[in-house]
């Protein structure tokens, strides 16, 4: 089945985010749901990268798949402890169709916990991710992120 959007939550992830805060947030954070009028009416912003694999299904690209460690994502902080992340896609280089995203749960779990947590006030000193992968340089022109300003390679600023 080919995902052709150009951004993605993933909201079952809420739970391993829950489990990774360990209680050290209350109230107890919440995933925020609603349209972009309301999503936008957020208290703060980060955007950052997470890790995700991509998948061309166009039958008639020779470019089969890609690996990526700058993939662009947007998280929105609400009160009481609300978020909203959305991660975004990127386009194959050969054929430039949007790829299917395989998303790095890890390295979101991570970075959405970290946000929390530092929107909080828990100081934890810098982050040390969990993995460090071997990825090509991130193509501008190919970040679905950086084509609507989210993205630190944009040169958009960040939030």
């Amino acid at each position: 089945m080919m995902n052709s959007r150009s951004e993605q939550t993933f909201r079952h992830l809420h739970n391993a985010i829950l489990s990774n805060l360990n209680n050290m947030l209350q109230p107890r954070p919440y995933f925020k749901r609603g349209n972009n009028e309301v999503l936008n009416n957020c208290k703060e912003k980060y955007s950052t990268f997470v890790m995700a694999s991509f998948t061309c299904e166009n039958q008639q690209c020779s470019k089969t798949g890609w690996k990526s460690g700058k993939v662009g994502i947007l998280i929105r902080g609400y009160q009481n402890n609300g978020y909203h992340a959305i991660v975004f896609n990127q386009r194959c280089a050969t054929c430039k169709q949007l790829g299917d995203l395989k998303l790095d749960q890890s390295s979101y779990i991570d970075r959405v916990s970290y946000r929390l947590k530092k929107w909080a006030g828990i100081d934890m000193g810098r982050p040390e991710w969990r993995e460090k992968k071997d990825t090509p340089p991130h193509k501008s022109h190919l970040c679905e992120g950086c084509g609507r300003g989210y993205c630190e390679r944009s040169g958009a600023s960040l939030y």
